[in-house]
């Protein structure tokens, strides 16, 4: 007779907008996790979200990360801390599931990813989109060759003007359309070309109001000549967008990042002069990479090359942070 294993406890690092109204939500709904703490700066915050969301409510970081309420912990916090606190954690024995960007820069991604290896932790970058069936069905669809050779990608991320006070606007904690929306059309990039990816052209948009670029577009090229365009800001008319064209056709979808739970999104497909759409069902992505990471660290060998390349693509999408940073100065 097979046990029902106890669910993986979880502790929240920090109570960002995005942890209330979606993650910490979707998470009560996520089989096989519990939120067991919950830390902020705020001592009062954190009880509001305990209250809120359960566990208890701790006065510190460093109070989560030294007690044994939890086996692992979800970052949210602004995106200058990632890195830090990521490190943290995996040096007090925790698995961690931190909000994108997990690290500004290479050599911190390199850091955090040889730490979590040497300890047997699991380090998982939350990029929601990853884990929707839209991205897998898109995968299908290239392994398969449907649309021939590949030869480029374009693709968006844009939304518009930030109220005032809102940190993507401060510099000291990380802000910057690069970081915040940017690195999702990067990612989407890597994840379509295969990596390896080169800058070979940059362009931030910097506002001197804020000292943040608001805006910005890159041109990547892969080893075999294909390339990829990518656009992000936040002074735009929203999108949330990519296409792939291929020798033999093309395709494309919208809202791909922030596809919403109960949207059933659609693949548009050309082959030729053939057009054919391919829906995909609905799904909430924020529950399918809770599930990925409650499966990684209580069944790793069931996901291990699906982890391992979401580890490899997190390593190479610092680095392309830095040479984006280089080539656009």
């Amino acid at each position: 007779m097979s046990v029902t294993p106890a669910p993986l406890r979880l502790g929240l690092l920090g109570c960002g907008d995005i942890a209330a109204r979606r993650t910490l939500p979707a998470l009560h709904r996520t089989p096989g996790l519990e939120l067991a703490a919950v830390a902020a700066r705020d001592s009062r915050r954190a009880a509001s979200f305990a209250d809120r969301f359960g566990g208890v409510a701790l006065s510190s970081y460093e109070e989560l990360l030294a007690g044994d309420e939890t086996e692992a912990v979800y970052l949210c916090l602004p995106t200058m801390l990632h890195a830090e606190w990521a490190e943290r954690a995996l040096r007090a024995g925790k698995h961690v599931l931190v909000e994108k960007p997990l690290a500004t820069c290479g050599p911190d991604a390199e850091k955090l990813f040889a730490l979590a290896a040497e300890r047997g932790l699991v380090l998982l970058e939350n990029f929601m989109f990853l884990h929707h069936g839209t991205q897998q069905r898109v995968s299908e669809l290239l392994a398969a060759g449907t649309l021939g050779e590949l030869r480029a990608v374009s693709a968006a991320f844009t939304i518009p003007p930030r109220p005032e006070g809102d940190t993507r606007h401060d510099p000291a904690l990380g802000g910057g359309a690069l970081l915040d929306n940017g690195v999702y059309p990067l990612r989407a990039a890597l994840r379509l070309l295969g990596g390896n990816l080169t800058v070979a052209g940059a362009v931030l948009r910097h506002s001197e109001r804020y000292g943040v670029d608001i805006g910005g577009a890159v041109l990547l090229a892969g080893p075999d000549g294909a390339t990829a365009q990518v656009r992000f800001g936040m002074e735009h008319h929203y999108r949330s967008w990519y296409e792939v064209q291929g020798s033999a056709g093309t395709l494309a979808v919208d809202h791909v990042y922030t596809t919403a739970p109960d949207v059933s999104p659609v693949l548009r497909l050309t082959v030729g002069m053939d057009h054919t759409e391919i829906p995909v069902p609905a799904e909430d992505h924020f529950e399918a990479v809770l599930r990925f990471f409650a499966t990684a660290v209580r069944d790793r060998d069931r996901v291990e090359p699906r982890l391992r390349l979401l580890d490899e693509e997190s390593r190479q999408q610092a680095g392309l942070l830095d040479a984006i940073r280089l080539v656009s100065r």
